[in-house]
C-alpha cells in the first residue's frame, strides 16, 4: 500500500532522517512494536532507509499499513495486542528470527487518583510493563545473540506530577524491568529510551495553547528546546548500535528531568 501523505488523523512527520544511519542495520531484521504511532513511524522510516527489513506490529493493522506504505525497503505487518498473552505468542510464531526489537507502546491512564479506573490502569501496565516482559518471554529464543530489545520509558518517572501517577509508575517500573531483563537474557541486550517533551504532534490537541506550552518547556529545559522525533530515533539507533550498552535508560529529555 503506497501513500504520499500522512494517514488521516495523524500529523506529518519531519522528512529529515538522522545524518548518520547505523551500518549495523544493513540487512538486519527489526521488529517495531507501536509502528502505527508517530514515533514508531519515524523509527520505521529511518530503519528502512538504513537497510533493515521491518516487522511492523501494533493493534491497528490499518495504521501499520500506512507506515508500511512510507518505507523504502521490505516490511511485514502483524497485528499485536500487548494486553493479551495469546496475541503475543501468536505474534512470536509469525515473526520468526530477528536482530532487534523496539517497542514504543504506551497506553496513558492519566487523571486524578480518585477518578482512575482499574481497567485503564491495567491497560497502561500491559503496554509499558507486562507487555514488554511477555515480549521478552516469547521472543528471546528468536532474537540474534548479538541483538537487543529497546523499550520506551518516559520522563514522568523522574518528574512525577499530580494526575500522572500511573504514567510515572509504569515508566519507572519499565526502567527497572530493563535492568532485570538485561541480566536474565544476556548476552541479548536490553535498554530503554526515556523521552521528555517531544513535538511529535501528540500535543496538537492543545490547539492555540500548544505553542505557548512548548515554548515554556523549552525555556525551562537545560537544552533550551523541546525534542523532535529525530532525537528519539538517534537514541534508539545508539542503543541498537553500541554492543557495550545494556540495562541502561537513555534520557532524551533535554534535561527535563532536572528542570
Amino acid at each position: 500500500m503506497s501513500v504520499s501523505a500522512s494517514a488521516p488523523g495523524t500529523t506529518s512527520l519531519p522528512a529529515s532522517l538522522p545524518a548518520s544511519l547505523p551500518a549495523s542495520l544493513q540487512d538486519r531484521r527489526l521488529v517495531v512494536v507501536g509502528a502505527g504511532s508517530r514515533t514508531g513511524r519515524a523509527l520505521a522510516r529511518a530503519a528502512s532507509a538504513a537497510g533493515a527489513s521491518l516487522v511492523l506490529a501494533g493493534p491497528d493493522p490499518r495504521k501499520l499499513e500506512w507506515t508500511a506504505g512510507e518505507l523504502t525497503g521490505p516490511s511485514e505487518v502483524i497485528a499485536l495486542d500487548l494486553a493479551d498473552e495469546r496475541s503475543i505468542a501468536d505474534f512470536a510464531a509469525r515473526a520468526g528470527r530477528f536482530d532487534h526489537l523496539v517497542s514504543t507502546a504506551a497506553m496513558p491512564a492519566n487523571g486524578p487518583l480518585r477518578e482512575l479506573e482499574a481497567a485503564d490502569v491495567q491497560r497502561a501496565f500491559a503496554a509499558k510493563v507486562i507487555g514488554p516482559l511477555l515480549l521478552a518471554k516469547h521472543l528471546v529464543g528468536q532474537v540474534a545473540e548479538s541483538g537487543s530489545f529497546t523499550f520506551f520509558s518516559g520522563v514522568a518517572a523522574w518528574r512525577p506530577a499530580p494526575a500522572r501517577t500511573v504514567m510515572a509508575t509504569t515508566n519507572g517500573a519499565l526502567a527497572f524491568l530493563v535492568r532485570a531483563l538485561a541480566v536474565e537474557i544476556a548476552p541479548v541486550r536490553v535498554n530503554a529510551v526515556s523521552p521528555g517533551i517531544v513535538d511529535t504532534g501528540s500535543w496538537d490537541g492543545l490547539g492555540a495553547d500548544k505553542e505557548a506550552f512548548l515554548r515554556g518547556v523549552a525555556e525551562r529545559n537545560p537544552a533550551r528546546r523541546v525534542g523532535t522525533p529525530e532525537d528519539l530515533v538517534k537514541a534508539v539507533f545508539y542503543a541498537i548500535d553500541n554492543p557495550y550498552v545494556t540495562g541502561t535508560v537513555l534520557h532524551v529529555d533535554g534535561g527535563g528531568r532536572l528542570a
